[in-house]
């Protein structure tokens, strides 16, 4: 079995692999101070919770933006399974061509992301808007070139900013609004983040594909966790919750780590 990874600034995301199907999924929040006695106690612990052996997980993948949390990863996977993990990083294999200006400047998540949509839906042009605690939106074209994109505050980082460095605006619940005029400041916090992204993404999306994508309309998939929030302003041609975890199966095969069949 496979354990992958996807560790973020607000949550690690985990899930279990057998013979290519993924067979469960949880989370953890993540803090850069998180020891590797109590990652690995809670990884145990879930696997058994989601009726998963841990003696029985054969490789672990990890993809993390959190460098303070590295070693803590890598020590408790030595630790709690007995494994050297594999760390989504510059020189690992990727079958993608990356078109930034300096490649190693690319966030694991995002390459992460790319490899994940790239396997399935292969020989399409794409458009990949990953809501994380960053929202990220990535181009990759049909031969496999990842361009490049935009990365901006995620839904709830941008309602956290207004409650904590404002006198008066509140915490308010993250849902979409019907109205895009607020008769409450709740309301008006709430029309304003929902409409703000389902803007952001629309205007992207067409500037991307006007940019680079002219003579071949791209797909456009959506991951992470608030992606099913904007499922009725039809903005996606798909939406795929476990993106991240494809691309780290993927990059287990293309680094031969899958040869004992995990």
């Amino acid at each position: 079995m496979i354990l992958a990874l996807d560790v973020g600034n607000s949550q690690i995301y985990c899930g279990v692999f057998a013979n290519g199907e993924l067979l469960t999924q949880f989370r953890h929040a993540s803090t850069a101070r998180s020891s590797s006695d109590e990652i690995g106690v809670f990884l145990r612990g879930a696997l058994r919770e989601n009726g998963v052996d841990p003696e029985r997980i054969e490789v672990v993948a990890i993809s993390s933006v959190v460098p303070e949390l590295n070693y803590s990863l890598r020590a408790c996977c030595q630790k709690y399974f007995n494994l050297e993990p594999m760390l989504m990083r510059p020189g690992i294999k990727t079958g993608l061509k990356i078109g930034y200006k300096d490649p190693k400047e690319v966030g694991s998540d995002r390459i992460a992301d790319a490899m994940g949509a790239v396997k399935l839906f292969p020989d399409r042009n794409l458009i990949v808007v990953d809501f994380g605690t960053a929202t990220t939106v990535c181009a990759v074209t049909k031969d496999r070139t990842f361009l490049g994109g935009n990365i901006m505050p995620g839904v709830r980082l941008a309602m956290e900013a207004l409650e904590s460095k404002t006198a008066k605006l509140p915490s308010v619940e993250i849902k979409p609004a019907r109205s895009a005029i607020g008769k409450t400041t709740t309301e008006s916090i709430q029309s304003g983040l929902y409409w703000s992204n389902v803007g952001m993404v629309r205007e992207l999306a067409g500037r991307i594909t006007a940019e680079a994508f002219a003579d071949e309309p791209p797909l456009v998939i959506a991951t992470g966790g608030f992606a099913h929030l904007f499922d009725r302003e039809q903005l996606f041609d798909h939406v795929v919750s476990d993106l991240i975890l494809t691309g780290l199966l993927e990059a287990l095969r293309l680094n031969g780590y899958l040869e004992n069949g995990a």
